[in-house]
């Protein structure tokens, strides 16, 4: 990126920022999530590492918080309240103690608030104090003689607003110290998950409008007018700082002194003694996170000396010594390169946004699904675009929202092509169908995705068999169907580029070894249009082998519940075709072999209920979990909707999440589900 095209990004950020910046903290509500508004202030902040010379006074990387409402009386902090910046990753952290070092090292002036040389800093270790940091609201509290005097949001970090009314309402926030000090202390006021479920199961019977997270409740409620409001709205508060100096030598000696004079701090802060430790307390909160009473979306790591903080100081609104480590967010912000589509094994054509790659929930991410074309022409999806993208639990990337400020008018329409991109034969969208379709049924990609299919880990599972391997097979003309998977020979493979004798026999014994499979597993591998793990579970319960499954008349699947007219015709018109009939006929003679299946003996706790999980569980895969569940009577499905007995929730759990709590669907955790297993 040149230096005119840097400028023009910045321009277009700090706007887009400011605008979404406004909504958040001056009208308590937002457009975009907290994960996206951090991934574009990265952005910026790290633009304006490059280009110094485009940095200005108004831009949102120097400064904090919102602008004062005019309905509130204002009050001038003692000293500006200073704001976070965000790391990342691990390295980015690791980077910012080198910054500190070298900025010690450098500055004689510094060096002298805490004694030492240059070289004394080469090796310094550091000593941190690690917090979670709340998704609350700042509270900044003023005592005389040790009486509460004034409660002040941060503002714009220089002058907030007077909310001393409503915060005295808080049970947390004490209205008289242990001893009778003038002090000005900082915290956060936040809600609790349960006690935010709670207020929108009240205003969704008075048909008011719901909230959308309780870092919003918790701002709204401390900015009421009348403080009768924010009294019912049940909030929590922890003070984390002193700002005024009582000559404490480390930050945990200030979380000592804070609860010797009363005040609630967070239980859970840790002494550590590198960012080694920082590291795994990080990974301890981030599993300990979606268990937690209350959102945290981070960690808050400082410098435990008090005379390195002071000898550090601060650079613009920013402190040098803390940082917040913050924890994967399920959305960040990007830019589409390209858009390609994707055949499936159906023929469905699946448009995929090409992105800039980019860090989201832990893990690299080049590639969003756009669903179908509908979904394109909602967002108004466009190649060059600057979109948010959303990731919850292990399902692929989507692109949730076009960040269309940010167009620069280069930017491309997309429509699904006339004919398939690989066997160019012509493309239809069925009517009442949100997907288009390739027509033909010799489709290379169709048939390859069928493959793939075919062996996954649901279906065959053949263990060393991916997507590569069977596209090398078909390209050598190997392969034609899966069944001819199981007519494969050592002798085959071996020439193949990749294959050494070892791995040759490894991949006959795999295929040989998956011959036999379960009734309900042989029906999701043949990959029938609409055909689920679930409703493959339900035709093998009702359909005790091949033979009357196939024979099946259309009335007799549609009589079946929870199966419908769609899925129905989609099972009837599958084992109608003379093809697939063929290819039935050669798994039979290739020797594949179905077994049964047994169902539960007694009724269980889960006899007949219906599952959704979300997030990732500690101690069993998604896959195991859900057999447990089948195991035990119960049914696994992928989608919320009102049916749903329970919603299981392990770490970082997705937006099933929110929909249950709308539905008022039971959310239970993974240690709650093996109690019920």
């Amino acid at each position: 990126m040149n230096k005119q095209e840097a400028k023009k990004r910045i321009i277009q950020l700090k706007k887009e920022l400011n605008y979404h910046r406004h909504l958040y903290h001056v009208q308590d509500r937002q457009e975009i999530s907290d994960s996206a508004w951090d991934s574009l202030k990265h952005e910026l902040k790290k633009l304006e590492d490059q280009f110094p010379e485009f940095i200005t006074p108004d831009s949102p990387t120097q400064r904090v918080g919102g602008d004062p409402l005019k309905k509130f009386k204002k009050i001038k902090h003692w000293r500006p309240v200073l704001s976070m910046e965000d790391v990342f990753d691990f390295e980015e952290l690791e980077a910012w103690e080198n910054y500190m070092r070298d900025y010690l090292k450098k500055s004689s002036t510094r060096r002298d608030l805490v004694g030492g040389r240059g070289d004394d800093f080469k090796e310094k270790k550091f000593e941190y104090y690690a917090e979670r940091k709340i998704d609350g609201v700042d509270i900044i509290l003023t005592y005389q003689k040790g009486i509460l005097k004034t409660g002040a949001t941060r503002g714009n970090g220089k002058i907030g607003e007077d909310v001393t009314q409503n915060i005295k309402t808080i049970e947390a926030i004490p209205l008289k110290l242990q001893l009778p000090l003038d002090l000005v202390v900082r915290g956060e006021i936040f809600m609790s998950k349960k006690d935010f479920v709670d207020l929108n199961k009240k205003r969704e019977k008075q048909e008011l409008p719901l909230y959308a997270n309780p870092r919003n409740v918790a701002a709204g409620s401390v900015r009421q007018l009348n403080p009768q409001i924010t009294a019912q709205r049940k909030l929590d508060c922890y003070i984390f700082d002193i700002i005024t100096d009582l000559k404490l030598k480390t930050h945990q000696q200030v979380h000592k002194k804070l609860k010797e004079l009363g005040f609630k701090t967070d239980p859970q802060n840790k002494l550590c003694a590198d960012l080694k430790e920082v590291k795994k307390y990080y990974q301890f909160l981030l599993k300990k996170r979606a268990s937690s009473p209350f959102d945290y979306d981070g960690v808050a790591v400082v410098l435990n000396d008090l005379a390195l903080i002071k000898a550090l100081g601060s650079v613009g609104k920013s402190p040098r010594w803390m940082r917040a480590y913050k924890f994967p967010g399920e959305q960040t912000t990007t830019t589409i390169e390209d858009i390609i589509v994707q055949v499936g094994r159906t023929g469905a054509l699946t448009p995929v946004a090409k992105l800039k790659p980019v860090s989201l929930m832990g893990s690299t991410v080049s590639r969003a699904t756009l669903h179908n074309q509908d979904e394109i022409d909602r967002l108004d999806v466009r190649i060059g675009d600057t979109v948010i993208i959303e990731k919850a639990g292990d399902i692929i990337p989507a692109v949730i929202k076009v960040l269309k400020n940010l167009r620069k008018g280069t930017e491309k329409k997309f429509k699904i092509p006339l004919k398939c991109p690989f066997c160019q034969s012509k493309v239809k969208r069925p009517l009442g169908a949100a997907a288009h379709y390739c027509t033909s049924k010799n489709c290379f990609a169709q048939q390859k995705q069928k493959i793939k299919h075919f062996v996954s880990k649901k279906c065959f599972d053949i263990e060393g068999l991916g997507g590569k391997i069977v596209s090398h097979l078909m390209d050598q003309g190997l392969i034609k169907d899966a069944a001819d998977l199981f007519t494969l020979k050592k002798g085959d493979l071996e020439p193949l580029e990749r294959f050494a004798s070892k791995s040759a026999d490894n991949l006959i014994k795999a295929i040989e070894q998956s011959k036999k499979i379960t009734w309900p597993r042989f029906i999701e591998a043949l990959g029938i249009r609409h055909i689920g793990e679930q409703t493959a579970l339900d035709l093998a319960e009702h359909y005790p082998d091949l033979k009357s499954l196939s024979q099946a008349s259309l009335l007799d699947l549609e009589s079946l519940p929870d199966l419908g007219p769609v899925m129905s015709q989609s099972v009837f018109n599958w084992f109608g075709d003379k093809e697939n009939q063929a290819f039935l006929k050669k798994l039979e003679k290739v020797g594949v072999e179905i077994e049964k299946i047994s169902s539960p003996k007694k009724k269980t706790r889960l006899s007949n209920k219906k599952i959704v999980f979300t997030g990732t569980l500690n101690s069993l895969t998604r896959e195991q979990a859900e057999a447990k569940v089948r195991a035990k009577g119960g049914r696994t499905f992928g989608q919320v909707n009102q049916k749903i007995d329970y919603l299981v929730q392990g770490n970082n759990p997705g937006s099933k999440k929110d929909q249950a709590k709308k539905l008022g669907i039971k959310i239970i955790n993974e240690q709650e589900f093996l109690k019920m297993i």
